[in-house]
């Protein structure tokens, strides 16, 4: 059995190739319970977690086990350890175990992008981008690789961050504008934005729906509680919507949880799952004026794609 390490998982992976990849896993036929998230100590303000995400399909059977210690950073810990484990579909040999926090980041931007190749208008040129955290490089990284953007405007609490994001972004992609958004200017990047993608862990809306111009997509990942959101209710509602996963985003997500609650959404609202789109089920955009939304909160296949692809590269 392989042991395989983030710097490994590094090393391995690009969106050239998962992009493709994660498209074939979604299309194909693949098992994926229900995630389980187990509060450590149910009712304790620090909300130490564990969970478990298991998946298979006819090549491999995984499960992804992290722990999810949010005031660990007070300690000098991180506040999230992940792992993958995969077997052999065939006899149910244990196959590898993959570091799963690098796994994650590229699988989390690479499931974007792919869900931008479908919904987003192929000639899309600026994009607003909400967060400066460890997400951010993969996630501007991803977008760029399946749409030809000429601007990308990043808006962060944090100027010194929004600097260096900038910094390291133009190195990888000197033909693109990296430019700084202010918040007094995020009304206006937003109305002339083509996308609009959101990787922070803001509680409330970063901007509102009636900002969105006709053909903008907009891509939220960065929220995953019931009570919090990324965009308000508006933005759902002009919005045709799409998820990863059902059972995930509609167990977790405020953003279409909220709505819910109003009274304003239904779950028989949301187009399609990642996997119709992939498939070929359910066609993505249907015109240049539609407004398209893609909510992501991550899933165990998008993990076993990723993790198995790595194997592969490393067999």
């Amino acid at each position: 059995m392989k042991i395989i390490e983030k710097e490994q998982v590094h090393k391995t992976l690009n969106f050239k190739d998962l992009i493709p990849a994660l498209d074939q896993g979604f299309a194909g036929d693949f098992n994926m319970p229900k995630r389980q998230v187990f509060e450590l100590a149910p009712g304790c303000e620090k909300h130490n977690a564990f969970a478990v995400l298991p998946a298979w399909n006819e090549d491999v059977i995984g499960v992804k086990s992290f722990t999810y210690f949010p005031q660990n950073a007070d300690a000098g810990f991180d506040s999230l350890y992940s792992k993958i484990m995969l077997f052999s579909r065939d006899h149910g040999v244990p196959l590898a175990l993959v570091d799963g926090t690098s796994v994650t980041f590229w699988r989390t931007a690479a499931v974007s992008a792919l869900a931008s190749r479908y919904l987003s208008k192929k000639d899309s040129e600026s994009m607003v981008f909400f967060g400066t955290g460890n997400l951010s490089t993969y996630m501007i990284s991803a977008h760029l690789s399946v749409r030809e953007l000429k601007k990308v405007s990043i808006v962060g609490r944090n100027a010194d961050k929004v600097a260096s994001l900038i910094a390291q972004m133009q190195k990888r992609h000197m033909n693109v504008e990296f430019i700084a958004c202010e918040q007094g200017n995020v009304a206006k990047a937003v109305k002339q934005a083509d996308i609009i993608s959101c990787a922070t862990g803001s509680a409330t809306p970063l901007f509102k729906g009636e900002w969105l111009k006709p053909g903008a997509h907009v891509d939220l990942i960065g929220n995953h509680n019931h009570d919090r959101r990324e965009c308000d209710t508006q933005a759902i509602l002009n919005s045709s919507v799409y998820v990863d996963s059902r059972t995930n985003v509609l167990n977790e997500a405020g953003e279409l949880l909220i709505p819910m609650s109003e009274g304003a959404f239904s779950e028989a609202d949301v187009k399609a799952e990642l996997s119709q789109l992939c498939s070929g089920d359910v066609s993505g955009r249907k015109s240049d004026n539609e407004i398209t939304l893609f909510k992501s909160v991550g899933t165990a296949l998008s993990d076993l794609v990723a993790a198995h692809l790595v194997y592969k590269n490393q067999a």
